[in-house]
């Protein structure tokens, strides 16, 4: 299906990367959700990952290295009708941006996080990236690096994130399934994606991957914290997919609205009148 998300700006991969599955596979699945591209904001941070939005017919914030969730998050507090996803790399959302993912998982807003994971800064020419395994090698660790792995699933789990998946680019009938999940379930979703970066990651292939990764079996039960933290850990010969952990659990905005003893914020009108309880402000 040619999705209504796609635009006709030339892309700026490399052939064979991984993006363009993840492209597809988020267009198709805004699409079969029947939302509009009115209706959905794509936040992104700096990388070859956060180009993704450049490519998809929809309202786009291009924000600060990083900085991603504290974006998506002010945009669907103002307006909780807006579909927010923020996205980027595993060094824009994992490095720069560790931070506001951990106090995201806290705070619960209702965002979908996309996370492209290639194990390696792509942009800036194949550094060690937060989740670059001990021993990678590459321009700027040439004796192999010893920090050990960031397991970012094993913290979300741990710290009892809403909505917790990992995907793979080389099954996209999984991974859009997972995109459609992640973002019709209320509260943050975080969606870790294994993306394999053909030129400066030459370690964790498509076929590194392909050999290793399988997909969560029926019987798995995802809404068991203890089991789904261990799966979060499980890392090596075998790699699952699928929902790892979810459970449903107060989103921020609607424990805010409790608090005011009020039903909404403020509410967008077709002539940008924005209303305040019984006061009016009108904004030419």
């Amino acid at each position: 299906m040619i999705s209504p998300f796609r635009n006709q700006i030339e892309i700026a991969w490399c052939p064979g990367c991984g993006n363009f599955n993840l492209l597809t596979a988020l267009s198709e699945a805004l699409a079969e959700l029947g939302l509009k591209p009115s209706q959905v904001v794509l936040v992104s941070g700096i990388g070859q990952a956060a180009k993704a939005p450049h490519y998809v017919q929809a309202n786009v914030f291009n924000g600060l290295h990083g900085r991603s969730i504290p974006v998506a998050f002010g945009i669907q507090s103002v307006n909780p009708d807006l579909t927010v996803i923020a996205e980027s790399g595993d060094g824009c959302m994992y490095g720069e941006g560790g931070n506001h993912l951990i106090h995201a998982i806290r705070r619960n807003p209702n965002i979908t996080v996309i996370v492209h994971n290639n194990q390696v800064y792509g942009l800036t020419k194949g550094q060690a990236s937060p989740t670059s395994e001990v021993g990678f090698v590459s321009k700027t660790q040439p004796l192999g690096t010893v920090s050990e792995s960031f397991h970012p699933l094993a913290l979300a789990v741990s710290q009892g994130a809403s909505f917790v998946a990992r995907g793979f680019t080389g099954d996209k009938k999984e991974l859009k399934s997972i995109f459609k999940q992640a973002i019709q379930w209320k509260g943050f979703s975080l969606v870790d994606v294994l993306q394999p970066c053909v030129t400066f990651n030459r370690t964790n292939t498509f076929g590194w991957y392909k050999s290793r990764v399988y997909s969560l079996p029926e019987e798995y039960d995802p809404e068991d914290q203890v089991g789904a933290f261990k799966k979060s850990l499980e890392w090596g010969d075998k790699i699952p997919t699928g929902v790892i952990y979810r459970h449903a659990k107060p989103v921020f905005l609607d424990q805010v609205f409790e608090k005011l003893g009020r039903k909404e914020f403020l509410i967008p009108t077709n002539n940008y009148q924005v209303i305040f309880e019984d006061e009016k402000r009108r904004f030419e």
